[in-house]
């Protein structure tokens, strides 16, 4: 479980566009999510059930990559799923996801417009992704456990820090440090760019303490590692449990990520999915969950509701566009790429 942030806020009606209290069950009064491990406030499952009658089968993934075949499969009906933006771009061009019925969803006009104008960087026409939490990835490190701040990805290859630092185990956020580090995009499709920092990575692979993703929070906290690349809202929870932990996002750049809600082609509540969609925009329920899960929310009617304004000014939450404009979202880069990463990954592990 999360910590919750100590905000305060009500449900103010007149920041809410659907009413408390409103039921109706729709198709089979019932609604399968399928989410992202911790993301979301428990208690925003609880309100939907209440206030729609529809009840909720929730379950969660860990990967992007561990999602997409169990949506591609069609081996459980999911109704909702809340990808990232490279693997929406590969679920649409796999016809994985149905079109919105954006006339069921009147609380995306919460949306910040400028979220909205990415999403058509892999959803062309803006019609099958609802922008839910953003963030970016960087490098949590433990002030007292190093030499000096640090400012950039070499520091994951500096021996000083053998055997105290935590990697990512998946081959697109992996690879992402050692391309840039390279000099290169991190979108890269170039064989002797990947084999280039397949290399680089197989000579980082001595001094890593572990390959993980869900582990990296708990091993900062701890004090297990010395470093350890993270998600930003990850590293917000860290160093609000130990003060010693400085988050930054490395000078040559890194991966600025959008998850959105999504309706799967093998849905079988569509209108109770856009229920759910519409009910996630609503500005008190996404407050609720940016106090939650500590991810960057894209509604503005949330933000509105911020009683304490100085977390606005958390880099780590809300980096400028200083930060960002150095950062790239990760694209789906097709199935020949796609495997090269995969079997370069898998070798560097086997090494």
């Amino acid at each position: 479980m999360k910590k919750r942030i100590l905000f305060v806020c009500g449900c103010l009606a007149a920041a809410v566009s659907t009413g408390c209290g409103s039921s109706s069950a729709g198709e089979n009064g019932q609604l399968n999510v399928y989410n992202w491990g911790e993301y979301i406030d428990e208690d925003v499952i609880d309100m939907f059930e209440e206030e729609t009658g529809i009840k909720v089968n929730y379950k969660t993934y860990d990967t992007n990559e561990d999602m997409y075949p169990i949506i591609a499969n069609g081996a459980a009906d999911w109704d909702v799923v809340c990808p990232s933006e490279y693997m929406i771009q590969k679920m649409l061009d796999n016809d994985l996801l149905l079109e919105l019925d954006y006339d069921n969803i009147p609380n995306i006009s919460n949306i910040d417009p400028d979220y909205m104008e990415t999403v058509k960087e892999f959803d062309p026409q803006a019609t099958h992704a609802v922008p839910y939490m953003w963030g970016t990835v960087g490098i949590l490190y433990n002030k007292t456990m190093v030499e000096e701040p640090i400012t950039s990805w070499n520091a994951l290859w500096d021996e000083k820090y053998a055997d105290n630092i935590v990697m990512m185990n998946n081959p697109r956020d992996v690879f992402a440090p050692a391309l840039i580090s390279c000099g290169y995009s991190l979108n890269s499709t170039d064989s002797g760019e990947l084999h280039e920092a397949a290399a680089v990575l197989s000579a980082q692979k001595p001094l890593v303490l572990k390959y993980t993703t869900d582990e990296v929070r708990d091993m900062m906290i701890g004090e297990k590692a010395a470093i350890g690349v993270i998600y930003s809202g990850e590293a917000t929870i860290c160093k609000s449990e130990n003060e010693n932990l400085q988050y930054v996002v490395p000078e040559e750049g890194s991966n600025v990520w959008l998850d959105c809600w999504c309706i799967p082609s093998t849905c079988k509540n569509k209108e109770n999915a856009e229920k759910w969609i519409d009910f996630m925009c609503r500005p008190d329920i996404a407050l609720m969950n940016f106090e939650y899960i500590y991810y960057s929310t894209p509604n503005t009617g949330a933000l509105d509701l911020i009683e304490d304004k100085d977390i606005l000014n958390n880099e780590a939450l809300f980096p400028g566009n200083e930060v960002l404009s150095r950062c790239e979202t990760f694209r789906y880069l097709g199935e020949e790429a796609e495997e090269a990463y995969n079997n370069l990954w898998k070798q560097v592990l086997s090494e």
